[in-house]
């Protein structure tokens, strides 16, 4: 038994063995950093464990508070319709677009459309021009005051054998003017040939008037509303007061085709004609003038119209309120002013035409058929002097013809007579700072203005179509040059020039009586502002008195 078990315990003792490469560490302590130095000590002071629970075991997202996103979209095939696809997005976006209200300002588009079309209009019709033979597009001009010269063309059917009476430049935009065109010398049987005509023009587009306005009566004056060239106002020879807004749709007014030309004239938009008989009348309006200053606080404006009627002077005031589209009259009143001494009343003085002081409109001066200028104010005011008299002091049977403010600030005026001279007048003095008599040799004057651009130019019109102009710098008793046009008589002139711009441009706008309008602009020399021109004008016109 004992033989057995040593032999078991041989066999089994090779079998056992200790396995010495296993070893443990008794103590693990690594070295601890400045962080978990400073979270033992301080990091649990005033605060408080706070647990979020995650679901780690979610693949899609790290967390479960995050929403998921998603969105349904569905197609078929074929489509029973355009639309073969489709979803939330889709849906959404469109209701969007059906409800929501567009933003759309129709009258700034109107109003952009209407100024992008002129431009385009000037830059083909410029491109036309410069596309033209050499021959026909540098004309020569005729006058030797100028240097260059162009026409409106007035070459339509409808303003054939009129007559120029008047023509008016637009105080603010300086490129619009107004031409009125008398009734025919051979009545037709269409209907325009039994109306007087205005066109208004853009210079820069000289092929076609603008707009044309028609009315029934015949018309003596116009002029436009002072602050925006939108309105255009005329006086007839039977009293009335016409208005048309520019701004108006053209589908409120007629339109012929002529010469395969679609032609839209503008018929009055306002009239006094039947209305306020109280104080209307039925004598010519000799003159209408805007009045540029605001009357009261809600930013009217004034309008001046001059009459005569039993020998008693008329002018009548009307104010027009601007927040208006269609001109609206709030009030309407007529000044009887007797501006003469009981004296010259008796001889019963008929006045031709009226100017407001720009600097001062409650100012106005009038011209009378004795060669005085009567001077009074809208309400009526005393003022000092009341007459303007020429340098000979016994009344003679003269007209005043033309009268024009100085538009560089001083109180200065000339004043243009029928017997051919010319009067320098200040605000100040009862005679005349200067007194021109035989420059046109005793033709009449026609019409009288300042230069645009230059204080001592002023231009000067007879009625044998002479053009006189005047530089009192260079020499202040005659006129340094004469121009005579030769081929036809011309009815009126204006001026036309931006004395803002320093390029000095001066036009001439003279209407001839064929219905004929040219635009001469004058020599550099005439044109161009000289340093204090004005201050040297108003010495020499002051050592002259």
């Amino acid at each position: 038994m004992a033989s057995k078990q040593k032999k078991r315990s041989s066999e089994l003792l090779p079998l056992i063995d200790l396995d010495f490469s296993v070893s443990f560490s008794l103590l693990d302590l690594p070295p601890v950093n400045e962080y978990d130095m400073y979270i033992r000590n301080f990091g649990k002071m005033n605060t408080k464990q706070a647990y979020v629970q995650c679901n780690e075991d979610n693949l899609d997202r790290d967390i479960q508070t995050e929403e998921v996103e998603t969105l349904e979209k569905w197609t078929q095939h074929p489509g029973e319709s355009a639309l073969v696809s489709g979803g939330e997005e889709l849906s959404n976006l469109i209701h969007s677009w059906m409800t929501a209200s567009p933003k759309i300002d129709s009258q700034r588009l109107a109003n952009f459309l209407r100024t992008a079309c002129q431009v385009i209009a000037v830059l083909l019709e410029e491109d036309q021009v410069a596309t033209q033979p050499r021959k026909l597009r540098s004309r020569q001009t005729s006058l030797s005051i100028s240097d260059s010269c162009f026409q409106l063309n007035t070459n339509q059917p409808f303003l054939h054998g009129r007559k120029i009476p008047c023509l008016y430049v637009s105080q603010v935009q300086r490129q619009t003017l107004l031409s009125v065109h008398g009734l025919p010398e051979k009545a037709g049987v269409d209907l325009l040939s039994r109306k007087s005509i205005i066109c208004v023009w853009n210079i820069w587009q000289p092929s076609s008037p603008q707009k044309v306005l028609i009315c029934d009566s015949e018309v003596v004056c116009c002029c436009f509303s002072p602050s925006k060239a939108t309105l255009v106002f005329a006086g007839t020879v039977d009293g009335s007061l016409l208005v048309w807004d520019l701004r108006e749709d053209s589908r409120m007014h007629p339109c012929m085709m002529i010469t395969e030309t679609e032609w839209t004239f503008r018929v009055p938009t306002f009239s006094t004609d039947g209305i306020l008989s109280s104080v209307n009348h039925t004598s010519p309006v000799l003159a209408v003038e805007p009045v540029s200053t605001s009357l009261n606080s809600d930013h009217s404006y004034g309008l001046s119209s001059l009459s005569y009627q039993e020998g008693i002077f008329c002018m009548y005031l009307h104010n027009f309120r601007r927040q208006f589209p269609v001109l609206m009259s709030s009030f309407t009143f007529a000044i009887f002013l007797s501006l003469f001494p009981k004296d010259i009343s008796q001889r019963m003085p008929q006045t031709l035409t009226i100017k407001f002081l720009s600097s001062n409109p409650n100012h106005f001066i009038v011209g009378t058929n004795i060669g005085l200028v009567g001077h009074g104010t809208r309400h009526d005011l005393k003022v000092v002097p009341k007459l303007f008299r020429p340098q000979e002091s016994r009344l003679r049977s003269i007209s005043i013809t033309a009268i024009d403010f100085f538009p560089f600030g001083k109180p200065l005026f000339l004043v243009g007579c029928s017997n051919g001279s010319i009067r320098l007048h200040q605000m100040t003095s009862e005679y005349p700072l200067i007194q021109w008599n035989d420059s046109t040799k005793g033709q009449p004057i026609i019409a009288l203005q300042w230069s645009l651009t230059r204080p001592a130019v002023f231009f000067a019109l007879d009625a044998s179509s002479n053009i006189y102009i005047w530089d009192l710098l260079e020499n202040d008793l005659l006129p340094v040059a004469k121009q005579t046009i030769p081929s036809e008589k011309v009815s009126t002139m204006t001026l036309l020039g931006e004395p803002e711009k320093a390029n000095g441009l001066l036009g001439m706008v003279l209407a001839k009586e064929s219905g004929e309008i040219d635009i001469q602009y004058v020599k550099k020399k005439w044109a161009l502002p000289q340093p204090e021109e004005s201050d040297k004008l108003y010495s020499i016109v002051s050592q002259s008195f």
